[in-house]
């Protein structure tokens, strides 16, 4: 009887079924601290290079502060669970910073310059910190669209389901 399913076997598929669902509920939180801790990390790193110096530099030095302020304040809010459009919120604070970084290394931003990745280490590991906020975001709004068009398609069965029984949902 090798080919007979048994209860065990339906057991067995119900939990293995239960441990995805399981793993899958544990994604999105997952991405949401990972981003929340990048997100800090950028904020650690511009904070401390305003005390370390940047504070004296005009206008450059209160862009550092604010991008830490915001940095981690919006870290707090998705460890909170926040609205989908602080997912926005972070993504711009950390392209923000990106953008910054180019620019104070080619144009200049309001006339303060910058060489390479100076200082080192920071300069480096807040590019790092915000490129992986980036990814850990598009890695999140990727999730949530695979597993909103899984959960539209298993309700479209189960209505199709339930019309071919003759069946009416209330």
């Amino acid at each position: 009887m090798s080919g007979a399913r048994t209860s065990g076997d339906r057991t067995n598929s119900a939990r293995v079924s239960g441990d995805r669902a399981m793993s899958g509920r544990l994604v999105a939180p997952a991405l949401r601290v990972a981003t929340a801790a990048t997100l800090t990390e950028s904020g650690y790193l511009h904070a401390k290079l305003y005390v370390d110096g940047y504070r004296f530099i005009h206008d450059v030095g209160v862009m550092f502060l604010l991008q830490a302020s915001v940095s981690f304040a919006v870290a707090a809010l998705l460890l909170l669970g926040g609205p989908p459009v602080l997912r926005l919120v972070a993504a711009g604070t950390a392209a923000g910073a990106l953008t910054g970084f180019v620019a104070s290394r080619t144009v200049g931003v309001f006339g303060f310059t910058e060489h390479g990745f100076q200082p080192h280490p920071q300069a480096l590991l807040s590019v790092l910190a915000e490129s992986a906020t980036l990814v850990l975001l598009a890695a999140l709004w990727v999730y949530g669209a695979v597993t909103a068009r899984t959960e539209r398609a298993a309700r479209a069965e189960e209505r199709a389901g339930w019309a071919a029984r003759g069946w009416r949902r209330v």
